[in-house]
């Protein structure tokens, strides 16, 4: 039963025979994948299929496949254009095209969450906080444009949306991937600008993931706690203020900006106790049994809403379907005739990251 309120990370390719034998004893909530997990689209979609046999109940299987730099799938397909590359387009229909091809591409995957749109407001597009390239504007007004159309083109694949990093990530100094950043922001400013996105979106949005920034005018009282950990942000901002329904998750728990700080196993209680439903460890996935082991001393009642939010969402997983190479292949071509739309036919054709000196692990993992 607690094993539902976590999101872990899997080492490779295949699962190991210890992975096998910890994950059928903890029956998480659900997984998520990176680039160490991709090396051909038929085993990706293995892959899936054998987590799915493991679990008692259907789980989420999450990517983060944003496109540009954030693209999970980059070596074994065409990269799709970053979100601000499509944004700076000013075709919303491209970016319609983009959320439906991504959902495409998942469903042949058999993966059925995707860790996007993002919904930061990009204040500072230079700055050194793992945001370079991956928000949809310069204001709220733009990124809830943009981003909505991706969302409700995304979810018309059957694909779930989830959108981070609430509350926000825009004015974070440095990368989370590191070390945890600080806002000095005030509620009555982000109302006004950083959490208009949710606001407009939040009920398309089957999830929400909680960022690592310690927002100070909403902590006041408790000093470099992350926003990701914090009851006044999850409960009293999220939950009781704007009145969002559906499951909110934490941002990776192996991040420099909670690891550094607290040791694995309260940092999942905290996870939960501050009001989020699912704990993500995606790196040091050794430490699951150990996560799992603090978020049973939690009671039953404290988890009973958590539970129930999840199986909501599950409830609503599509059917996997048939895998198909031919299918594949002309997704992949159509990826690089959106690149060809959105960036030109000579820009299209060169997909190395072209972010000098980004210097955030966020597109290697």
């Amino acid at each position: 039963m607690h094993g539902q309120l976590l999101l872990l990370g899997i080492k490779g390719y295949e699962l190991s025979s210890n992975e096998i034998h910890y994950l059928s004893k903890i029956q998480p909530g659900g997984f998520v994948l990176f680039g160490r997990n991709i090396h051909s689209p038929e085993q990706v979609r293995a892959l899936t299929d054998s987590l799915r046999d493991l679990c008692d109940i259907p789980p989420i299987i999450a990517i983060d496949q944003e496109g540009g730099r954030v693209t999970r799938t980059k070596e074994i397909g065409n990269t799709p254009p970053s979100a601000e590359q499509l944004a700076q387009s000013g075709k919303p229909d491209l970016i319609a095209w983009h959320g439906i091809l991504t959902g495409l591409v998942l469903t042949q995957l058999g993966i059925n969450m995707n860790l996007a749109p993002v919904l930061d407001i990009s204040y500072m597009p230079d700055a050194d906080n793992a945001l370079r390239g991956r928000c949809y504007g310069r204001d709220a007004q733009e990124v809830i444009n943009n981003a909505g159309v991706y969302n409700r083109n995304l979810i018309r694949t059957k694909v779930h949306g989830c959108g981070k990093h609430f509350p926000s990530c825009g004015l974070a100094d440095v990368d989370p991937h590191h070390k945890l950043p600080t806002s000095n922001k005030t509620k009555e400013e982000m109302l006004q600008s950083d959490l208009l996105p949710y606001t407009a979106l939040g009920s398309e949005l089957s999830a929400i993931l909680t960022c690592h920034t310690h927002f100070s005018e909403l902590d006041p009282d408790t000093p470099g706690l992350p926003a990701s950990l914090s009851r006044n942000v999850v409960t009293r901002l999220l939950r009781d203020q704007l009145g969002y329904k559906g499951v909110v998750m934490t941002d990776d728990l192996d991040m420099g900006a909670i690891i550094n700080t607290y040791g694995r196993g309260p940092d999942v209680k905290m996870a939960i106790e501050a009001g989020n439903d699912m704990a993500m460890i995606c790196h040091q996935t050794d430490t699951a049994e150990q996560a799992l082991a603090s978020l049973q001393e939690l009671s039953p009642y404290a988890i009973d809403d958590s539970l129930k939010r999840i199986r909501k969402l599950k409830k609503k997983l599509a059917k996997t379907i048939a895998f198909s190479r031919d299918r594949w292949d002309k997704l992949n071509d159509e990826i690089m005739e959106l690149r060809i739309e959105t960036l030109g036919e000579e820009a299209a054709r060169d997909q190395h990251d072209s972010i000098a000196n980004s210097r955030s692990p966020v597109e290697d993992y």
